[in-house]
């Protein structure tokens, strides 16, 4: 019976929480799994009173079950088993149907995908979502990619479910095919950039300022009340300021200091490189979890290499929180620098404009609920860029050819 508004492919964590979303903004939603016993116990399990999902284990019944032209939202692995779903589903679809990988893919990849669809009738969109699970159930931020067929047919959808900034859904059509998954990867790239200055000034109020794990969540606590509130630096603190019921030390300390990636920054930084843009930020984070994975390594430098810090003077916290900020200012402006090229390179924007629309979207889950008005204007942010170029041959001045010269690891980590 063709009564749902859209279909959902895929319970993992976040499908499941964004058909949920969907249900309780008042859509009927039909879901499906390749794992055919979740789908009952999902439906089961959903919050009584709202009635908007069923459950289809058969892929047919699943298509049959949509209103035409039908949207369905996959959130499943991106990559070979995206591609595996489009050929099964494609040839039960019709013209102007939809299909959405909502998943974290190479944009370079779902460019591909759109191709092949062309002339088949069936649109393909590339959405970036953010937020985590959390996000996903009560309002994530949205970066899409796609025609502006398809876009008109998710639009209602994606602006009920989105998140809020200032009245605002954070979410955006940015143009076509990998639009979206572009945005989405540098939105990451950011991120990666935002958690190394994190990282980084731990590592100087640990090992330089000697201040235990919770003393520097307080820290951040105190800075999430200021003009560097996110989500990023609520986070660390909750971390920084968890213990360990067994043993009654900082949980972190317990922590294998071992981290990995999925690749969107390294995604970030190979496209910057291909379009001529510095992304510095996120090539020193995504180099600093490079070094942090390679554990064995790490391991035997320790019998070769004397442990210590250079003697230095203790940065005051205010200096700290001021080199943060000025780090993440300068991680967006190299960012948004990275989608203007994109858009110039790929022809991203919609309606031949720029993609201001996608700080919202690509930011609102990361820092910028609690900056300025102006740091998602794009003209500013350029000319903070040049700014930021001019600095950079000043240091080189200074410094003698060594523009990280500077010894402030924040500082370094942003390129002075």
């Amino acid at each position: 019976m063709t009564t749902s508004d859209i279909g959902v492919y895929g319970l993992g964590t976040m499908g499941s929480a964004l058909a949920l979303n969907l249900a309780e903004k008042g859509f009927d939603v039909a879901v499906s799994n390749r794992e055919a016993d979740l789908i009952d116990t999902f439906v089961k399990d959903a919050p009584k009173g709202d009635g908007r999902l069923t459950g289809h284990a058969d892929l047919e019944a699943f298509v049959a079950a949509l209103k035409v032209p039908r949207t369905i939202l996959f959130m499943i692995p991106s990559g070979d088993p995206m591609d595996a779903m489009i050929s099964a589903i494609t040839p039960l679809l019709g013209e102007g149907d939809t299909i959405i990988d909502g998943g974290n893919a190479d944009f370079n990849a779902t460019r591909v995908r759109t191709e092949s669809l062309s002339g088949t009738g069936v649109h393909f969109v590339g959405m970036g979502v953010s937020g985590g699970a959390e996000g996903a159930r009560h309002g994530p931020s949205m970066m899409v990619g796609g025609s502006a067929h398809a876009w008109a047919q998710f639009q209602p959808m994606a602006e009920a479910i989105a998140a809020r900034f200032e009245g605002d859904p954070c979410v955006a059509h940015l143009g076509p095919d990998g639009a979206g998954h572009f945005v989405k990867t540098v939105h990451n790239g950011i991120e990666y950039a935002d958690m190394q200055m994190i990282a980084e000034i731990y590592g100087i109020q640990r090992d330089l300022a000697g201040l235990s794990a919770p003393d520097i969540g307080a820290m951040f606590a105190r800075w999430n009340a200021g003009p560097l509130q996110s989500y990023l630096i609520e986070s660390a603190a909750e971390v920084l300021r968890a213990i360990d019921e067994q043993t009654d030390q900082p949980l972190i300390d317990l922590i294998l200091d071992q981290a990995g990636q999925k690749g969107t920054g390294r995604w970030t930084l190979i496209e910057a490189l291909k379009l001529g843009q510095s992304a510095s930020a996120i090539e020193a984070a995504v180099g600093a979890r490079g070094w942090s994975s390679e554990k064995a390594t790490r391991v035997a430098a320790r019998d070769i290499l004397v442990p210590g810090v250079q003697e230095a003077a203790v940065p005051s916290e205010e200096d700290l929180a001021d080199a943060m900020l000025a780090g993440r200012i300068l991680a967006h402006a190299q960012g948004f620098r990275v989608m203007t090229a994109a858009s110039d390179a790929f022809d991203f924007p919609p309606n031949g404009s720029k993609p201001p629309a996608s700080s919202r979207s690509a930011s609102a889950n990361l820092s910028l609920p609690a900056f300025p008005k102006w740091i998602s204007d794009f003209a500013v942010l350029n000319v903070i860029f040049s700014i930021y170029i001019m600095a950079l041959v000043a240091a080189e001045d200074v410094f003698h050819g060594s523009p990280r010269g500077c010894g402030l690891a924040a500082g370094r980590s942003c390129g002075f």
